[in-house]
């Protein structure tokens, strides 16, 4: 089979939603070139697995590729793609170059183009995610490892939206507790979730690509008896009340949801935000105040931002 190579040279605002348009429309694991990658603080404490070549990434911005199979609807694909991140306009978010290429590659080039881009990462104190190719030892007894396929869905658990929320479930969550992740995609926060001690999760997406995605990976994980995943938009009809929420979307979607998720969540619960650039900063926290909820922490990495909040009753 022949396959179409996608780039698109957009923005670190840009990188989730566009990848998400990718992902919605057919491609199966999505390459982030960012050169932040280049001068980030990795932990070495796994090995110097970070030998990234300046060579492979954009002077500025950053590039997404994507693979699309070459077929007579390709070139509708691509023009939905297209006006998919134009809209993007309309939630003010910042897309750079705008840029869209294509370029075919053969089936051995596409199985294997975006695997080096791909090795584990330690996220948190206690959770490391690996891609399920690499062969790959705990170092320490406590270390709970996530095992990731990113041919399934978009993303590797690695960008800094991810790990925020990562970070925040390892610090927040109780042995027990319930939680409600909302925007799952690939099911990485509910894995998290799962594996440091939740006893239920229930996870939602409105994408029905994303809801498979997450299945399959909750199983490679072998968490399934402690994950449901549905679709659904939001907290539409959610009747569960949860100790937790994490929520890793567009700042705009959030503060559409803080007065649900403030019903939605137990007294003394906890909701965990990301996807919020630092220009939307403010904006999310005044919506979360005026649901009701109590600011506890705001975590920053690179450009963006994670805002945990308390339901206090």
């Amino acid at each position: 089979m022949k396959w179409s190579e996608i780039s698109i040279h957009t923005t670190q605002e840009a990188v989730e939603p566009v990848s998400n348009i990718l992902h919605e429309a057919g491609a199966s694991g999505v390459v982030i070139e960012d050169p932040d990658d280049l001068t980030r603080s990795w932990d070495t404490t796994l090995g110097e697995v970070y030998q990234l070549s300046p060579d492979d990434y954009p002077n500025e911005g950053v590039i997404l590729k994507a693979y699309l199979p070459v077929n007579s609807f390709l070139g509708e694909t691509v023009d939905e793609i297209k006006e998919a991140i134009n809209n993007l306009l309309v939630y003010d978010i910042d897309l750079g170059h705008n840029t869209v290429s294509l370029s075919e590659v053969n089936e051995e080039e596409w199985a294997t183009a975006w695997k080096k881009y791909y090795k584990p990462v330690k996220v948190s104190e206690h959770i490391t995610i690996t891609p399920t190719w690499e062969e790959y030892e705990k170092v320490a007894e406590n270390e709970l490892v996530i095992e990731l396929d990113p041919g399934m869905a978009f993303g590797t658990g690695t960008h800094p939206t991810t790990v925020l929320c990562i970070q925040a479930l390892d610090k927040y969550i109780r042995q027990g507790d319930s939680v409600l992740d909302v925007g799952t995609g690939s099911g990485v926060l509910s894995i998290a979730s799962a594996k440091l001690g939740a006893s239920e999760v229930l996870a939602l997406d409105l994408d029905e690509v994303a809801v498979n995605s997450a299945k399959l990976n909750v199983k490679l994980n072998k968490v399934q008896d402690h994950i449901q995943v549905k679709q659904n938009n939001l907290l539409e009809h959610v009747e569960e009340k949860p100790d937790l929420i994490v929520a890793n979307i567009l700042a705009e979607v959030i503060v559409r949801m803080t007065d649900d998720a403030y019903e939605t969540l137990k007294p003394g619960g906890t909701i965990i935000t990301s996807g919020i650039i630092k220009g939307k900063k403010e904006l999310v926290k005044k919506s979360l105040i005026e649901s009701g909820f109590v600011i506890a922490e705001t975590i920053e990495m690179e450009d963006w931002i994670s805002i945990i909040a308390k339901k206090v009753e």
